[in-house]
C-alpha cells in the first residue's frame, strides 16, 4: 500500500473525481477526510469508504465551504481530534461558473466562482501547511483544469482562477521546498462529470459553439477515465514522488508515473510550468 496510515484530505469529495480520488487513497491505506458543502452526499461517500476500508482504517466526513475562513478553521480543528496532523491535502473542491460572454455574467456569481476555485484551494493549504510543518514532511496537490494554460472563452472566471491556483501551487512549492513538502498541480484531462452536464445544460449561446460542440464529442466518448486521474493524485502523494514539486503534470499526456526517475531534471528546469513565452523561443528576433 503506497499511502499506508497517511492521514489526507480531499476537498469536493462529495462526487466525481473528488470521491474517485476517495477511493484510491483508502485502497492504497491512507486515514481519509473529505469535506463538501452538500451533507448528505459527503456521508453518503463516506459510508461507500468504510465500507471499502480495513479495520484500523479512519474515514472522516465534514460539511464544508472551502472558501470561508471560518469553516475551514473549524475543519481543521476537528481533523486534529480525529485524524492527528494531515500529510496529504487534495484540492479538488471547484466550480465552472458563470458562462456567456464576460460583459454580461452576473459579477456576484463570477467573483462567487473565483471564491470557490481560488480561496478555496489557498485556505486548506494555508492551515494544512502549518499541520506539515510540525510534522516535516507534506504532499499537497491542486486541482488545475481547462483555461489554466489557455484561453477558455465565456467561461472566464473558471479560467482566471485555474490559471492562478496554478501560479500559487508554484509559489507554494519554492516556499516549502526546504521543508520537504511538495506542492503539485494535475490536469485531469476532460472528465464526463458534472462540470461537462453543465456546460451541455448551457447550451452553445452560452459557451460558444466550439466548445459546445466539443463538449458533445467528449460526452460520446466517454472522456478521460476518472481513474486516471486518481492514479496521479496517488502518485504525487506518495513517497515516490518525494523532491518532484511546484508542477503542473497532465494525468493524460505526462508519463508521469517515472517521473521519479527524472527527479533531479525536473527541479533544474521549467518543464511543467507556466512561463512567458518570448520571440526567441520562436526562434524569432524582434
Amino acid at each position: 500500500m503506497k499511502l499506508k496510515n497517511k492521514v489526507s484530505l480531499i476537498t469536493g469529495a462529495s462526487q466525481g473525481l473528488g470521491k474517485a480520488i476517495a477511493h484510491a487513497f483508502v485502497k492504497e491505506g491512507a486515514h481519509v477526510a473529505i469535506c463538501a458543502r452538500d451533507s448528505n452526499l459527503i456521508e453518503s461517500v463516506a459510508d461507500e469508504l468504510r465500507a471499502h476500508s480495513v479495520i484500523d482504517q479512519k474515514v472522516f466526513a465534514a460539511t464544508c465551504d472551502v472558501s470561508s475562513f471560518d469553516q475551514v478553521e473549524r475543519l481543521f480543528s476537528d481533523l486534529s481530534d480525529w485524524l492527528g496532523s494531515v500529510e496529504i491535502l487534495v484540492n479538488n473542491a471547484g466550480v465552472y461558473g458563470p458562462k456567456g460572454g464576460s460583459e454580461n455574467v452576473p459579477f456576484e456569481e463570477w467573483a462567487r466562482a473565483i471564491e470557490i476555485n481560488l480561496y478555496g484551494t489557498f485556505l486548506p493549504c494555508q492551515f494544512a501547511i502549518r499541520h506539515m510543518k510540525g510534522v516535516g514532511r507534506g504532499k499537497v496537490i491542486n486541482l488545475s483544469g481547462g483555461g489554466a494554460t489557455a484561453p477558455l472563452p465565456r467561461i472566464s472566471a473558471y479560467a482566471a482562477s485555474k490559471a492562478a491556483v496554478v501560479r500559487l501551487t508554484e509559489t507554494l512549492a519554492e516556499e516549502l521546498r526546504e521543508f520537504f513538502i511538495d506542492v503539485n498541480a494535475i490536469a485531469p484531462g476532460p472528465l464526463n462529470t458534472r462540470l461537462l452536464e453543465e456546460v451541455l445544460s448551457a447550451g452553445s449561446d452560452a459557451v460558444g459553439k466550439a466548445f459546445y460542440e466539443k463538449s458533445l464529442k467528449q460526452l460520446d466518448s466517454g472522456g478521460v477515465p476518472l481513474e486516471k486521474a486518481a492514479s496521479l493524485c496517488v502518485y504525487l502523494a506518495s513517497e515516490f514522488s518525494d523532491g518532484i514539486t511546484g508542477k503542473l503534470i497532465s494525468a493524460q499526456w505526462d508519463p508521469w508515473d517515472k517521473l521519479h526517475e527524472f527527479r533531479d531534471q525536473l527541479g533544474k528546469s521549467d518543464i511543467y510550468t507556466l512561463r512567458r513565452i518570448v520571440p526567441e523561443d520562436r526562434g524569432l528576433k524582434w
